[in-house]
């Protein structure tokens, strides 16, 4: 009679959607998963984004959903596959969350909340035998296989087979993900790209004229820069622009400010009316002042106002008014704090992985989530990539082990 095989230890550290799901399947395939976390409850991140609605996902075919990932699409392609948009709408369904499709293309639970499925999700990994070590800071690797953190001012050592680092990138680090893991594996000789703010707020040098919209919305807007173009919202802050429209564009946003200290964005304040039409309603202004021209034939808000002013006095000839208000220039200086962006940019390199998101410096060490390189829109697209990641480290793990016991 055969000896029993050991039971595959694993850690997880991290918990939030890559490494719960991580734990999932970790668990799913029999191993003994234990979570460990530095915030006092689990996945705070997700949970704040669930106060938006909690986009998990989006519609659209496969292959436009992997352009949006830019030059990390081929590395991120096969965990997409394995785990796609589809298979994270079962898999709410699963644990009691139906999900629908909203105008913009984009998921959500029916319930708009993060909580109840969280909820429910920490439920099924309980009994399936998941363990959570809570307020457990990752300080690093004690040896090959040992893992070490900080917990109430104490060492906490813990052994493992394979682990799986779901730690996130550097925004919001009050919620948990403060990029405190980077020394730890730069330590071991793996290459980190530098964390940046990504979906992110952008500075303008305003006049003080736009404080009195600071807050108010730009809606149905395009802002287009670099030969891009996008549909959406933005809203004005005290210090320059924020909003779902820009973070779309943020990415090249911000290397433009980086690379040569500013960035020149175009905003068309009334992209469903064309230049011509617009020309002609300004025509016909007759004896308005500009101002009610501005806001009853060309439709501005005070907020679209005060931005078209911004940009200098507005032309007095309706041609070239028209085409001031189809691409008003805006000149953004700065990128707001990483600690207060949606996402990060930067983490270890594809390159540094192998198929499995294993790290090749460490054996046994998987990454996923946003500590990988990569970047993406708001949209659903941060989410599903976490939990994609996730998905694919724990079967890489899984593989390595069952590779390691054969040989």
């Amino acid at each position: 009679m055969s000896p029993t095989p050991p039971t595959l230890r694993a850690v997880v550290v991290g918990g939030g959607p890559a490494g719960l799901m991580a734990a999932e399947v970790l668990a799913a395939a029999g191993a003994s998963v234990v979570v460990y976390d530095r915030m006092p409850s689990l996945s705070r991140k997700f949970l704040l984004a669930g106060r938006g609605g909690l986009n998990l996902t989006h519609s659209e075919p496969l292959d436009a959903f992997m352009a949006r990932y830019g030059a990390a699409a081929g590395p991120l392609r096969a965990a997409l596959e394995a785990f796609p948009p589809e298979r994270l709408r079962a898999w709410a369904q699963e644990l009691g969350e139906d999900t629908f499709v909203g105008s913009s293309g984009r998921v959500f639970p029916k319930s708009f909340k993060a909580s109840p499925l969280l909820r429910a999700w920490l439920r099924r990994l309980a009994g399936a035998g998941v363990e959570v070590r809570l307020r457990h800071r990752f300080a690093g690797f004690e040896r090959p296989g040992v893992l070490r953190f900080e917990h109430e001012g104490e060492t906490v050592l813990a052994e493992a087979d394979v682990a799986v680092l779901a730690l996130g990138g550097a925004s919001w680090p009050r919620l948990g993900s403060d990029g405190g893991w980077t020394g730890a594996l730069e330590a071991l000789g793996v290459e980190i790209a530098p964390l940046r703010a990504a979906n992110s707020g952008f500075e303008a040098p305003w006049s003080p004229h736009m404080a009195k919209v600071a807050g108010a919305p730009l809606k149905n807007i395009a802002v287009a820069f670099d030969g891009r173009r996008v549909r959406g919202e933005a809203i004005v802050t005290a210090s320059g622009l924020e909003g779902g429209a820009i973070y779309a564009l943020s990415g090249a946003l911000r290397d433009a400010i980086e690379g040569k200290g500013s960035a020149l964005l175009h905003v068309d304040l009334r992209p469903d009316v064309d230049a011509a039409a617009l020309a002609q309603r300004l025509g016909e202004r007759g004896s308005q002042s500009l101002a009610n021209a501005l806001r009853k034939a060309a439709g501005l808000s005070p907020a679209a106002a005060n931005l078209l002013r911004e940009a200098g006095p507005p032309p007095s000839d309706p041609k070239a008014l028209a085409a001031r208000i189809k691409a008003v220039p805006v000149r953004l200086t700065g990128v707001r704090p990483i600690a207060r962006a949606i996402s990060s940019a930067g983490g270890v390199p594809f390159g540094e992985t192998d198929a499995g998101y294993m790290l090749r410096k460490v054996p046994g060490v998987f990454v996923a989530g946003e500590m990988l390189d990569w970047e993406a829109p708001t949209g659903g697209y941060l989410l599903q990539a976490c939990f994609s990641t996730g998905f694919a480290a724990a079967q890489g793990a899984v593989a390595y082990a069952a590779n390691i016991a054969r040989s």
